[in-house]
């Protein structure tokens, strides 16, 4: 198997993510205050740390249109990647100095956080509007969700040609032609839908086709798909895929069965040092203009009015961090990933 770099995926971050025990009470904020009274609160908070795993350029976007309905607050944008952004949220709190006042990334961890007691409480305004399986009442909600898709450049590869269903990744015409992304998230979920749908056994065929394992973001990977660096990639965001063929990129799509579906979480932080202006984030970002603008990046929503709901998803999706045992499904299904991907 060919590896695009020396860097590796290693499980001691996942094991060391979920053994860290840390013991900090949590923070109940009530939602006894108006609007107007958050906003005066705020007011005199005057700055806070937005802690993000997503795109810059789509962070700045969030963060600017909040600005515009806010202009007295001064947003510290702390952006990275979902493993960077645990691993130093893990390490700020074990060091009693956490520096998030809202925290968003995706829901493993979520329920890592929670778990550790990271997470303040707070009831969003709306949220009435998010369904049971998109929320932990209190800790935290699902801003947006995105799931894992085929992309493929559209110079390169034919429809015609294209995987009908993922057997037909095991033909001989794909060996050595794709690539994944081997962040942990990514490639973890990647084998949960193969697992779930397909089998132990179908995840270790698969990884006789020689894939290039690329330690990078889906986003990342997306751009060499775009290049022309790589043809084709089971691990791609359809948000990606959307957000660039709009600018006209040689970038499309497929879903061949089901497929993984990552959330992405917003929260409150233990302890915040700005919580008012946190919770004024985190009411925008999960009200309905907030969610037209994670629609416009082609992200799903979870909000029960939005026409985001299920415009441009795929029809068959598997929402991972919904099933009762997540954490531990989680660490078994990297364990795979690295078995049969990486030791070869």
């Amino acid at each position: 198997m060919k590896i695009a770099s020396k860097a590796r995926f290693s499980l001691r971050r996942v094991y060391f993510i979920l053994a860290l025990g840390l013991a900090f009470p949590w923070v109940q904020w009530a939602r006894a205050q108006t609007h107007d009274q958050m906003v005066e609160a705020a007011k005199k908070e005057g700055e806070f740390n937005y802690y993000a795993s997503m795109d810059l350029q789509e962070a700045n976007l969030l963060v600017g249109k909040f600005k515009e309905k806010y202009p007295f607050l001064d947003v510290k944008l702390n952006r990275a990647d979902s493993e960077r952004l645990l691993t130093r949220v893990l390490a700020e709190a074990k060091a009693k100095k956490l520096g998030a006042d809202a925290i968003q990334t995706v829901e493993f961890s979520m329920y890592t956080m929670k778990k550790q007691g990271i997470l303040g409480r707070y009831m969003p305004s709306d949220n009435r509007f998010y369904p049971a399986e998109f929320k932990d009442d209190g800790f935290w909600t699902t801003v947006y969700y995105n799931p894992y898709v085929i992309g493929y450049n559209t110079k390169l590869m034919s429809k015609e040609n294209l995987p009908k269903t993922y057997d037909d990744l095991l033909s001989p015409k794909w060996r050595g032609r794709m690539a994944m992304s081997g962040s942990v998230s990514t490639a973890a979920n990647f084998v949960a839908a193969l697992v779930l749908t397909k089998g132990e056994d179908f995840v270790r065929k698969l990884a006789e086709q020689n894939i290039r394992i690329y330690p990078i973001t889906a986003r990342a990977l997306a751009n060499l798909v775009i290049s022309g660096e790589v043809a084709i990639s089971p691990t791609i965001y359809n948000s990606h895929v959307e957000a660039s063929a709009a600018t006209g990129a040689p970038l499309a799509w497929i879903a061949p069965g089901p497929v993984p579906v990552t959330d992405t979480a917003v929260a409150l932080a233990r302890g915040a040092p700005s919580p008012h202006a946190a919770m004024l984030l985190i009411d925008y970002l999960l009200s309905r203009e907030g969610q037209r603008i994670y629609g416009s990046l082609g992200y799903g929503s979870a909000r029960k009015d939005s026409a985001r709901q299920a415009a441009s998803n795929p029809a068959k999706k598997l929402y991972l961090a919904n099933r009762p045992d997540y954490l531990r499904e989680f660490a078994g299904w990297s364990k795979l990933y690295q078995a049969a991907f990486l030791r070869r």
